[in-house]
């Protein structure tokens, strides 16, 4: 595990694919991760710790989730649109 500074607004999904794209190799959710009040412990290499530092420097994740669209709601109720509009009669 390498420490470093807990960067503002931390997003580990997003934090993952930035230290991926640098090269970095990490493991994915839960793994890899870890995080205190003041320090973030990646599981990489000591190789990577640099183009990690950068990174993290550079973090800065999105902290609100976005708006689920109609699709998405209904993919999470098990049904697509096309399913719906069957089961509403509008197929033409």
């Amino acid at each position: 595990m390498q420490t470093f500074n807990l960067p503002n607004n931390l997003n580990g999904a997003e934090l993952r694919k930035e230290l991926r794209a640098a090269g970095v190799t990490i493991a994915d959710f839960p793994a890899g991760i870890k995080c205190d009040d003041e320090n973030i412990y990646l599981d990489i290499a000591e190789a990577d710790a640099t183009k990690a530092a950068a990174v993290i420097a550079a973090h800065n994740g999105t902290t609100l989730v976005p708006e689920p669209t109609a699709a998405d709601k209904l993919a999470a109720a098990g049904l697509s649109v096309d399913e719906l509009k069957a089961l509403l009669g509008l197929n033409a």
